[in-house]
């Protein structure tokens, strides 16, 4: 961390995010603070967090119990005053309005220097031990796919459906879910981001479900749009356009591709099919500890895609009264291409 510190000016740093406490000091709870100075690294957490805390801390950690007599941030202030802290970076993108003022008001500090995406940054590329585990994740989100096909039938309900899911993927290793299921049937697979109901599957229905789950607190994410039925025209029209710009933007894929370019791939195709005004998000994002991270595939990307990264790839059509398709897998840029972590079939699946 010294050398984060030098680049961003700091001589000190607290870190309140969850995932980035996670991330830098090893400790999962989510509870208290992180503080790192160029003498030391502490994790800062009450009673409940203190053993398991040390048992997860990385190395050089130490752990500090806070009490009802002398909270996280008073001993963030006698830490930064050991240190002589005469600048201290926090996160402007997680603090709120309130808990900046209570740091200040307590610690006395005068030069806070916000941080912006230079903490969550450090979580872009992945080691291989967390590619192993997002891998691991996303194994099990394929398990639960194949599983599902043989629950769905007419009659059962997009609840219904998201239950069986998520039970399988829980089944299958998952320790939690990364995001609340979406489950969308007929004319509701126009909503990109569904709520499941007690609407009853039919005949003739799209069906989308984007799911996902944790493994060892990383994310999975995938996608798949299947017909209950017999796929009508313009039903196969769509799904195979959505299929061919997922197709398309993946070829352009390696170390070092900015990230709107392989946005621009995918909204070609669907634009030139004549369906550009259904597609109105961005092509994908990262994925790590939290389910939607930086940088993106999206149209305002600028930013050079590097080796490492964990991307989803999501390309969809939705019209209203009608339904959609969205079709995705996660995948990790390598040097002259990606792995694609999801191996659930893409050809269109009519449950007949």
């Amino acid at each position: 961390m010294r050398e984060f510190l030098n680049n961003n000016s700091v001589d000190a740093i607290i870190i309140a995010d969850p995932y980035n406490m996670r991330h830098i000091s090893g400790f999962a709870g989510g509870e208290g603070y992180v503080y790192v100075s160029d003498k030391r690294k502490v994790i800062i957490t009450d009673s409940r967090y203190t053993e398991a805390a040390t048992k997860e801390a990385k190395e050089g950690f130490e752990v500090i119990q806070s009490t009802v007599t002398k909270s996280d941030i008073e001993i963030i202030k006698e830490l930064a005053a050991a240190d002589k802290a005469a600048v201290v970076g926090f996160e402007d993108l997680f603090l709120t309005c309130n808990l900046y003022g209570k740091i200040v008001g307590v610690c006395g500090f005068n030069n806070m220097k916000p941080l912006g995406e230079s903490v969550n940054d450090l979580r872009i590329i992945k080691t291989p031990a967390e590619l192993e585990k997002l891998r691991m994740a996303e194994s099990i989100g394929d398990k639960a796919f194949l599983e599902i096909l043989n629950y769905i039938r007419p009659g059962v309900t997009e609840l219904q459906v998201a239950a069986e899911l998520e039970y399988a993927m829980k089944k299958n290793g998952a320790e939690g879910l990364s995001f609340d299921s979406i489950v969308a049937s007929g004319k509701n697979s126009s909503l990109p981001h569904a709520v499941p109901t007690n609407k009853p599957v039919e005949v003739g229905d799209f069906l989308t479900m984007d799911f996902g789950c944790t493994y060892d607190g990383y994310c999975s994410d995938m996608t798949r749009t299947i017909v209950v039925g017999t796929a009508s025209d313009k039903q196969r029209e769509i799904y195979d356009t959505v299929l061919r710009a997922q197709l398309e933007a993946m070829k352009v894929i390696h170390s070092g591709v900015i990230g709107k370019d392989v946005h621009n791939v995918a909204a070609k195709v669907i634009a030139d099919a004549g369906y550009g005004e259904y597609f109105g998000h961005g092509l994908g994002h990262s994925v790590g500890l939290y389910i939607h991270e930086n940088p993106r595939f999206n149209s305002v990307e600028n930013r050079a895609i590097m080796a490492g990264t964990i991307e989803t790839v999501e390309p969809g059509i939705y019209i209203p009264d009608f339904g959609g398709v969205r079709i995705e897998d996660m995948i990790v840029v390598t040097e002259d291409g990606y792995e694609n972590f999801t191996h659930s079939p893409k050809e269109l699946i009519e449950l007949k």
